[in-house]
């Protein structure tokens, strides 16, 4: 573009040199602003985004709370796990302050009962007696339901049982919380050794790759087609019903899906540069396995493990529902869930308390293991 100085005003062209200002002297130099900014490692971002998950957060809470009540309910219920009252036998729920507005307060309805008996003050005191209701005439006997305080009715006015008795007039809150204590135990202690069999085993597949992997994961395929429960059973049967027997138990195929895992891990990065650098440097095999490649699957295998904890649990459950699991006097959700529904009908609290408890736990671990695998999941990295 050319342009005609005629057409330009004459004051623009004489502009003084007083009406200019200098910005840069001769010997200045012009830099980029610096930004001091923090830098955010992966897992400070990964913890920042579980903290928004809600979900997950009440989830951790409940869990928590749980483990606080198992470690310390059974310390200071006031009962052991195994003491027994048969004179106190299947008592409903009774808890302070609860007790003053109708929940939890220890009353029972008994129903059909004789007329003559209940007017009986010795058979029914009358400081026992609530209400008495449907009265009614079977095979010509004056019969009634009659509300009462069950344990006045029982000579028990000074006894608290949180949770109710069981058929041996046992604490169910103190055996409760030691079963869940006990159940937890054996679901973390399985899924630990299934992820170190895993992790060892997956690696090695993993790393060396060729003949070596094949024959692995072949002997994973035939562990595979086996009937997991049948097989756990036939071991709890020939070994014993012990804590170890049912840890062992839950972990003779419990690993595999962690070693599938790590070996999909160590396929992605064995072929990375900083591995290939460091094996042409010399560094033995042990190192490379451990220090350049086993730290990048921590995220994944974090979040397998935590989604296989409410899976423990579970089975432990299960196989003391059916008898397999901890034996009497020991106790554990699925002892309580098996003498609960034994009297499911008379007594429901005995069942429905024990299985609100692992249902619980089993959203609960559900929960916190979904929100662990988002918040470590490494595509998501500076996605927000």
């Amino acid at each position: 573009m050319i342009v005609d100085l005629k057409n330009i005003p004459e004051d623009i062209l004489n502009i003084p040199d007083s009406k200019f200002k200098i910005v840069l002297e001769e010997n200045d130099r012009i830099f980029d602003e610096t930004f001091e900014t923090e830098s955010i490692g992966f897992f400070k971002e990964s913890f920042t985004r579980f903290t928004r998950n809600k979900a997950s957060i009440i989830a951790f809470y409940a869990i928590m709370a749980i483990v606080v009540l198992a470690i310390i309910a059974p310390l200071f219920s006031g009962y052991s796990y195994v003491e027994q009252n048969l004179k106190l036998k299947d008592m409903p729920p009774r808890i302070p302050v609860l007790e003053k507005i109708g929940i939890a307060d220890g009353t029972r309805l008994l129903t059909n009962r004789k007329k003559v008996n209940v007017d009986d003050p010795k058979q029914y005191p009358p400081e026992c007696i609530i209400e008495i209701r449907n009265p009614q005439t079977i095979n010509g006997i004056e019969c009634v339901d009659v509300l009462v305080d069950y344990y006045v009715y029982k000579g028990a006015e000074d006894v608290y049982f949180w949770f109710g008795s069981d058929y041996l007039g046992r604490d169910l809150f103190t055996r409760l919380f030691k079963g869940a204590r006990i159940s937890l135990l054996i679901a973390l202690l399985s899924v630990v050794t299934n992820v170190v069999i895993g992790v060892i085993y997956g690696s090695i597949a993993g790393y060396y790759g060729g003949k070596v992997d094949l024959v692995m994961m072949r002997i994973v395929e035939i562990l595979e087609g086996l009937p997991y429960l049948v097989i756990v059973m036939l071991f709890i049967l020939l070994f014993g019903t012990g804590m170890m027997s049912i840890i062992l138990a839950l972990t003779i195929t419990g690993w595999i899906g962690t070693a599938r895992l790590i070996r999909t891990q160590f396929y992605r990065y064995k072929g990375r540069e900083y591995v290939l650098a460091a094996r042409t440097l010399g560094v033995p095999d042990i190192l490379l396995i451990f220090r350049h490649i086993l730290p990048n699957t921590v995220g994944p295998l974090i979040t397998r493990a935590m989604i296989s904890v409410p899976g423990a649990i579970f089975s432990e459950s299960f196989l003391a529902y059916i008898g397999l699991g901890l034996q009497p006097p020991e106790p554990s959700i699925g002892v309580l869930l098996s003498d609960g529904q034994k009297v499911l009908l008379q007594y429901p609290y005995q069942t429905f308390i024990p299985a609100l408890l692992i249902s619980v736990l089993m959203i609960s671990f559900n929960l916190l293991s979904n929100g662990m695998r988002d918040a470590l999941d490494p595509t998501q990295r500076g996605g927000e």
